[in-house]
């Protein structure tokens, strides 16, 4: 799917290599992605690289494979090397907390980006959620024009973005009555499982479902490939978030009935920007919030 991922070790490498490892004596920051197989956030991470590259840092970025426990692992080999600042992209609300808390702890500042925790880092640069959510539904609503089946497919369980789209969808669901969930599930942001899910609901809801919101465009591809197979695709609203280039060629095309862009290079390029200002000791903004905007063909 993505041509550079790499082992975590030789990514590591590879990006101290390419960011600038002959600027001796410039800033080092550690980088802690969710998942590296996620093209969302591996578009983050890309800006995060070419961000520090030009501004003279260097960037140790590691894949916590969706694992909280590893995230907290790699923080505190960060903390052992004593990098000047934390970049997280966190893998759960509650689980990943305890990262921020060690990383503050050592007096190493840490930025949280694209998702939040619990407990409260020095910075958040990311995109309102649950707005995102509340923008999915309401077009779902108006397509449907307030009455019909919607299916809702979550993301990673317990990751912010999943709990706080959940909940936008949620409100607008909760304000027209017309529309049904007819049921939820996770689909771990994972397209195949997502195509694998929407399979099952295939054959149990077969004709009754009119609409699908996936909580991010991977598992919307992962929907419009198994509703196609199935001749359903016509019949049935899809709608995603993050615009990553797949979901807005599906769009044009007609078989992705709309995306949310998130910006994944102003997140990073934003977070990069942040840490330099809490390295230098800079007032910065606790919270840089990006807007979301519908895709629709």
């Amino acid at each position: 799917m993505y041509k550079r991922i790499l082992p975590i070790a030789l990514l590591s490498a590879a990006i101290w290599s390419c960011s600038g490892s002959e600027k001796a004596g410039g800033p080092v920051i550690g980088v802690s992605m969710l998942s590296l197989q996620n093209e969302f956030v591996v578009n983050v991470a890309d800006e995060i690289e070419k961000k520090a590259g030009e501004a003279g840092a260097r960037v140790i970025i590691v894949d916590a494979e969706r694992s909280a426990l590893k995230q907290v692992e790699q923080v505190e080999s960060f903390i052992a090397q004593k990098v000047d600042a934390i970049i997280l992209n966190p893998c759960e609300v509650e689980a990943s907390s305890p990262a921020v808390e060690k990383a503050k702890a050592a007096g190493i500042p840490v930025v949280n980006v694209n998702s939040e925790t619990n407990a409260v880092p020095s910075a958040f640069v990311g995109s309102d959620d649950v707005e995102a959510g509340r923008i999915a539904m309401r077009y779902i609503n108006e397509q449907l024009k307030g009455k019909g089946n919607v299916l809702m497919m979550h993301g990673y369980m317990g990751q912010a973005a999943q709990i706080q789209r959940d909940k936008g969808a949620k409100e607008i669901l909760a304000q027209n009555p017309g529309l049904k969930l007819l049921a939820e599930q996770s689909g771990q942001w994972d397209r195949s499982k997502a195509m694998s899910l929407t399979e099952n609901w295939i054959q149990s809801y077969g004709p009754q479902i009119n609409a699908i919101f996936a909580q991010n465009d991977e598992m919307g591809m992962g929907a419009v490939k198994a509703l196609t197979e199935a001749g359903l695709k016509d019949k049935v609203i899809v709608v995603s978030i993050d615009a990553i280039p797949d979901a807005l060629a599906a769009v044009k095309k007609g078989t992705l009935n709309a995306t949310v862009f998130q910006n994944a290079a102003e997140q990073g390029s934003k977070a990069v920007e942040t840490a330099l200002k809490l390295i230098k000791k800079e007032e910065v903004e606790e919270k840089v919030i990006i807007p979301f905007k519908l895709v629709t063909e």
